[in-house]
């Protein structure tokens, strides 16, 4: 009898959009730090394989509780991606159309995934940035009275990590030691509403906040400008072009800014999108964790901060989707298609290699 064995979830799901959530804690065992463990919490355990199911699971749900989200009404958003997906599947389960507009310079398995889900995707121009796809999104809302997602500035996006992502955290750490948590931003949902609850309930964890160091938006000091509706009303002179896909849009969102009103977060700390790819690949060679850019970068701030944390200290760091997303991006630049010298050596080491 093999000696690890499983009995199921004791339950059976109504719906793909029940098992949004309870994603696990795994510890770090190969190539973390020897003063420390690190623990990651992998979100690419969600259905559709990103931390974003979350907020489109609230988003649409909030929105038929109060009537804004009409029965088979149009949903649009823009979306570097994994939003979309999010959306996608949850739009595709409840039986809403979904319109995705997006900077044409996300990779295109993003692209490919929404519409395999149902959801059509418009492209806007990269020059345009984040800003150019969200104001896309804005204009066909109005034009053909479509519910806009809003996920920069909905209340709703916090709303779900504060019942949801920051409750399984005190819960698989109860009782534990967590000295540190460790996430970057995107919409700034993930770090907003986790830390209005570690706040109160487990004061003494540290919580680090990262974002690229080419595009630092917070750490310039300079305030996003806004519409009456909190929308960007334009870039954020701060921003430059980085790899890290799904972080720091070219402006700071309005879930992101109750964060840094609140001084929610204790230390800012920049991360390269290089490091961020290194660490990414090393999660999967080594650990056998298959996350995206982000991941990789909130992995190599984690070790960042190891480097200087107490002897015996905690570190959980957010991964927030899977490695697959990013085929066509320069994480998978090097990862020949074909057989590799050594490879092709192998194959004819035996009797049955074939040409």
């Amino acid at each position: 009898m093999a000696s690890r064995q499983t009995e199921g979830r004791g339950r059976r799901y109504e719906s793909i959009v029940d098992t949004i959530g309870d994603t696990p804690v795994i510890r770090i065992n190969r190539i973390g730090p020897k003063n420390a463990t690190i623990y990651v919490k992998f979100e690419a355990f969600n259905p559709a394989a990103s931390v974003k199911d979350r907020l489109a699971i609230s988003i649409i749900e909030a929105a038929e509780k109060d009537g804004r989200l009409k029965p088979g009404q149009t949903v649009v958003e823009a979306t570097s991606g994994n939003t979309g997906i999010g959306l996608a599947m949850v739009c595709a389960a409840k039986g809403y159309p979904l319109v995705i507009t997006m900077a044409d310079s996300f990779s295109i398995e993003r692209r490919r995934l929404m519409r395999f889900l149902g959801a059509k995707v418009v492209l806007t121009p990269r020059a345009e940035k984040a800003v150019g796809m969200y104001k896309k999104a804005v204009e066909l809302a109005k034009k053909n009275d479509w519910f806009l997602a809003s996920q920069f500035e909905t209340p709703d996006n916090a709303d779900i990590h504060e019942a949801t992502t920051a409750r399984e955290i005190l819960a698989d750490f109860k009782g534990e030691r967590l000295d540190y948590f460790v996430t970057g931003y995107g919409t700034g949902g993930t770090v907003s509403g986790v830390s209005r609850v570690l706040r109160k309930e487990r004061p003494d964890t540290k919580i680090i906040l990262t974002e690229p160091d080419n595009a630092a938006l917070i750490a310039s000091g300079v305030a996003q400008s806004r519409t009456d509706s909190h929308a960007p009303d334009s870039g954020h002179p701060a921003w430059a072009p980085h790899p890290i896909q799904g972080w720091t849009p070219d402006f700071i969102p309005y879930v992101l800014q109750e964060a840094i009103d609140g001084h929610y977060y204790d230390d800012l700390l920049p991360v390269a999108g290089a490091d961020g790819i290194a660490w990414s690949k090393r999660l999967a060679a080594e650990e056998g964790i298959l996350t995206g850019v982000s991941g990789g970068s909130t992995f190599a701030v984690s070790m960042k901060v190891a480097e200087t944390a107490p002897e015996g200290s905690v570190i959980l760091c957010m991964l927030p989707d899977t490695g697959e997303r990013y085929l066509s991006t320069p994480l998978f630049d090097g990862i020949p298609e074909e057989m590799t010298d050594e490879e092709e050596a192998l194959s004819k080491s035996t009797p049955g290699f074939q040409m």
